[in-house]
């Protein structure tokens, strides 16, 4: 059992730093993702499957964005806040299921996004280069992936499902807590989380390496069906759809390995060496998961940064409301 009676000394990294990179995510974050918004749901009539996706994206991260000054206040001063405090509550409650939800609802829908571009190209080339098991395979399986129901119904599927299992967890933090008295709003349990906590955070930790091996096959298979069908015949004006499908996916592959891999790796190890005792080791570990957890929060100041980077049609329509250009004809 891990110390509960251990009293948490926040460094000047907690109360100083993660404020200020919150305060600053938080203002960028939300511009960029409304913009996307804003710009992605234009182009819903002719990419209906992958605007599904992306406006749920967006919605994610713009949660996440949304818990970001309350994180900044929680970590600036909750070692000062009593636990019973309504910004407490706030910060812990619902700042930490806003959090969680739209965390492991942008890590499994960037798995969809690279699941449905891999299903998209496959359908175009499969033709005849596929063997009899590929085909069913692919008409059974990775076509649903681009069809409008079936993304969102898996949106939806998504979305209640990581909502049901947060809050079932901290329902029951709530009722464990309940029993013992805390005077500070930053303390250890907070911090780890009672028995429901380590069984999300087992289910969540699942979650996200199923998704990421899922994204790392697809990239492999793709570049394997590239080879392949570039040794069979000259792909001629393909070749660019397919490189951008492939560096589509890649790009997706070192999101989930920069933001969230460090940090599902990191929730185990955390897990296991809360039992010892040791109030110092106790601080250093709590204080480099909050960090890495700010990590996984700052994907979603990026997403705008990246899509620009790789969506033409946002570039463009980006370009065109700056520009005051007319927009496209859809």
């Amino acid at each position: 059992m891990r110390n509960s009676t251990c009293l948490l000394q926040p460094s000047l990294a907690t109360t100083v730093a993660l404020p200020v990179i919150y305060s600053c995510l938080f203002p960028a974050g939300s511009f960029g993702n409304v913009l996307a918004a804003w710009i992605f749901s234009r182009q819903a009539l002719t990419k209906r499957t992958q605007y599904i996706y992306l406006a749920n994206l967006v919605t994610a991260n713009l949660l996440i964005c949304s818990t970001m000054p309350f994180l900044a206040a929680y970590f600036a001063r909750g070692y000062q806040w009593t636990y019973d405090s309504a910004a407490c509550g706030i910060a812990n409650h619902l700042g930490t299921l806003i959090m969680h939800v739209s965390m492991y609802v942008t890590i499994i829908i960037l798995c969809s996004i690279a699941v449905s571009q891999y299903a998209t190209l496959k359908k175009n080339s499969d033709a005849q280069y596929s063997q009899a098991v590929n085909e069913n395979f692919y008409r059974h399986v990775l076509a649903k992936f681009h069809q409008p129901k079936f993304a969102k119904y898996l949106c939806i599927i998504i979305w209640l499902t990581v909502l049901c299992i947060t809050i079932i967890a901290i329902i029951h933090n709530v009722q464990a807590r309940a029993k013992e008295e805390f005077h500070r709003c930053y303390n250890i349990r907070v911090e780890a989380g009672e028995f429901a906590s380590m069984i999300a955070a087992f289910l969540g930790t699942s979650c996200f390496f199923v998704s990421f091996m899922t994204v790392v096959l697809s990239y492999y298979s793709l570049t394997r069906h590239l080879n392949k069908i570039q040794k069979n015949t000259c792909i001629g004006e393909k070749h660019l759809i397919y490189s951008t499908v492939k560096r589509n996916i890649f790009v997706i592959q070192m999101i989930l390995t920069v933001c969230f891999l460090p940090y599902h790796i990191f929730r185990p190890i955390f897990y296991v060496l809360l039992t010892n005792n040791d109030c110092p080791r106790l601080n250093y570990l709590v204080e480099i998961k909050n960090f890495l957890t700010c990590l996984a929060a700052a994907k979603s100041s990026l997403d705008p940064v990246i899509t620009l980077l790789l969506d033409k049609t946002f570039k463009k329509s980006l370009y065109g409301l700056f520009t005051k250009a007319t927009p496209p004809e859809h």
